[in-house]
């Protein structure tokens, strides 16, 4: 267990072991836009409540958690250049990504997302350790030969003299029946996929007029390379339960060998197609397609080329294949020159993947200390990176990192490397987070929420409490807040505040009832007492139930075990019934005792749900931060207070909330 171990063990129960130190990392919003609902429901409160959790049970300095705006990338690119257009943003690239993350720093702030460090790829400081970082991994990549230069055809606007991205080259899609007249280099707007150069009528979205075809030469990261290191270190993640199922399994998808799909209503011509096919097996699928199985890569490129000039339309399966590091637009993070190639930009995934360690070594520096420290966070034994993403960006944290990771190691590359090196992560993906049963994108024609927006219906903490019981780690939910859902019942109650309401009427109730009982019979201070034998087992459960979700990063199994016990607190507080004039002192006594231990111990539990509300306790029970600690929680209430025989609390007004509600709901 970690120093600060939670106390004693309660019976013969065995404890889960949690870090000596830890890193906690939020997937990185693009800086073209505020967040979304998903954004902050699906990322960033399941991250926040974890950081919480583990500042309170290995403490605060421990404990560093961090993301920030991701500030390069076509999207960008591309919506300046249409706002610029349309006279509604004034500024350079850097002053839009500026403008959208400081609009992202303060969405995530009325959520109370507690990040050590919001920081920007693109900006300061931030900027330069993130270029320093880069430099370090590709030049180490280069020295250990995990580096292949490839050449490539790329569009490039003539008039411009520029190299296009992917979103600024639109045509219409070459896949046969499809009518898309929406599609970019490599993918329409219904999701079809095909060579950039099969693109019917393309054009550059700066000029209108036709692209030209020209090579670029680019670094790739041999990812195949480390097969035999990471499908063994994976087939061990899925036995041990360590990464969520879905994740793991999406992963090994890439482990499948080079696989070419092609429908069956084109047999006729792949049957005159493959003997002009390098070596292969063609296999019957179970689905409307057959496949064709290469042993190596480079065979099923060539076959792709066949089948291209013979106008067969087909579909590649997933496998290890080269993953691209550099490009070379000119709104990128900037490459080191290595063997001849320069005046080259970071691909914006790549970057985005050692964009934490950066992050953590520009807030450590911020903190005095020396920029390196970030090894005894990222290179250390006793420390875990714990990385929070969405289920869209499993390949890439899951596998693309990883290879990288292992790829700067000296010598044959290993899962469980020597102190000082990279280590690998725990990935926490989460599932979709649906909008009323639908994806929703900024992209598709469903448009999700605003996080901003949603704050004019719920409070914070209503709705950290709902995306946290939601159980995304299991399965993909809708959001559906009755006040934009059309289709909604007025007579149904709102989904979303079931878990809020629990907080603002159960856990309001069964607070307010202790201070209220308190200020009429006791002088408004703590009444002193042992704590009943069976209040204490139960606490103890709920707290150990509630670790164990933790540990095992159920979250809506801890909110879960919090809210039985608030339920419990109110059922024994009906069952006594002490604020009554006819109750006996002495039972009246025992369960204030009681109740205030309970209380206690669910604020502690509550605490990284809804942190607002539960400050709000401490403060009227006026104890200090200890209240949050975990080595101390088995302990009695009356064991944090300096002098337990004359502990007066904060005198509590009629009607006081400490999970409130907003005005649309009273």
């Amino acid at each position: 267990m970690s120093d600060r171990d939670g106390g004693r063990s309660a019976g013969d129960r065995a404890r889960p072991r949690f870090p000596k130190r830890a890193v906690i990392t939020g997937g990185m919003p693009y800086g073209n836009k505020d967040l979304h609902f998903g954004h902050v429901g699906g990322v960033f409160v399941p991250a926040d409540m974890f950081a919480r959790f583990l500042r309170d049970r290995i403490g605060p300095e421990n404990v560093i958690f961090v993301s920030g705006t991701d500030c390069y990338g076509s999207p960008i690119v591309e919506d300046h250049r249409k706002l610029a257009e349309r006279g509604e943003f004034q500024g350079d690239l850097e002053a839009f990504v500026r403008y959208n993350h400081e609009r992202q720093r303060a969405t995530l702030a009325a959520y109370g997302i507690s990040l050590d460090a919001f920081a920007a790829s693109g900006l300061g400081r931030y900027r330069e350790i993130h270029q320093e970082m880069g430099a370090w991994i590709l030049e180490a990549l280069h020295a250990h030969g995990h580096l292949e230069k490839r050449t490539t055809p790329q569009w490039y606007d003539a008039e411009r003299g520029t190299f296009l991205n992917g979103r600024q080259v639109v045509g219409r899609c070459p896949v046969q029946g499809c009518r898309s007249e929406n599609a970019y280099a490599d993918e329409c707007s219904l999701g079809h996929q095909y060579e950039f150069k099969d693109l019917i009528n393309p054009r550059s979205t700066l000029t209108g007029r036709r692209p030209e075809m020209r090579d670029v030469t680019n670094w790739y990261l041999k990812t195949g390379e480390f097969r035999d290191t990471l499908l063994p270190w994976y087939e061990c993640l899925r036995e041990t339960g360590e990464w969520r199922p879905f994740a793991v399994s999406s992963v090994l998808e890439y482990f499948e060998p080079p696989t070419i799909h092609v429908t069956r209503d084109q047999m006729e011509a792949l049957q005159e197609a493959l003997p002009a096919l390098p070596p292969h097996e063609l296999r019957e699928g179970q689905s409307q397609s057959v496949q064709i199985i290469f042993e190596r890569l480079e065979a099923m490129e060539a076959a792709r080329a066949v089948l291209g000039e013979r106008g067969i339309r087909y579909r590649v399966g997933k496998t290890l294949v080269p993953f691209r590091l550099t490009g070379n637009l000119e709104w990128g993070l900037p490459a080191p020159e290595i063997d001849g190639l320069a005046r080259l930009t970071f691909w914006v995934w790549p970057e985005s993947l050692w964009a934490p360690i950066s992050f953590t070594a520009a807030y450590l520096e911020q903190q005095g200390k020396q920029k390196e420290t970030w090894r005894e966070w990222w290179c250390s034994d006793d420390a875990t990176v714990y990385q929070f993403i969405g289920e869209d960006n499993v390949y890439f944290y899951g596998l693309a990192q990883m290879a990288m990771f292992l790829g700067v190691q000296p010598g044959d590359p290993v899962t469980d490397p020597p102190e000082g090196e990279l280590r690998l992560t725990r990935i926490v993906a989460n599932r979709h987070l649906l909008f009323l049963d639908k994806k929703a994108s900024s992209s598709s024609a469903v448009k999700p929420p605003m996080a901003n927006d949603l704050l004019s219906f719920y409070t914070a903490d209503q709705l950290r409490a709902h995306f946290l019981s939601l159980g995304l780690g299991t399965r993909s939910v809708s959001f559906r807040p009755k006040p934009l859902n059309p289709s909604a019942d007025p007579r149904d109650a709102d989904p979303v505040l079931k878990e809020g309401n629990l907080l603002s009427n159960a856990f309001n109730r069964a607070v307010r009832s202790c201070f209220y009982t308190a200020q009429k019979y006791f002088e408004g201070k703590l009444p002193r007492g042992e704590v009943s034998p069976d209040v204490r087992e139960r606490s103890e459960a709920a707290i150990l139930d509630y670790e164990a979700a933790m540990a095992a990063l159920e979250f809506h199994r801890a909110v879960e075990v919090a809210g039985d016990l608030i339920r419990e607190i109110n059922s024994r507080w009906t069952r006594s019934n002490p604020y009554s004039e006819e109750c006996d002192p002495e039972v009246r006594r025992q369960a204030l005792v009681d109740a205030f231990q309970m209380v206690r111990v669910a604020a502690v539990l509550v605490h990284p749900v809804a942190p607002e509300g539960t400050e709000r306790i401490r403060e009227y029970l006026q104890v200090g931060e200890e209240l949050w600690h975990w080595e101390r929680l088995f302990e009695p209430l009356l064991a944090l207070v300096p002098d337990p025989a004359d502990h007066a609390l904060k005198f509590l007004e009629p009607r006081t909330d400490f999970f409130e509600k907003p005005p649309s709901q009273t």
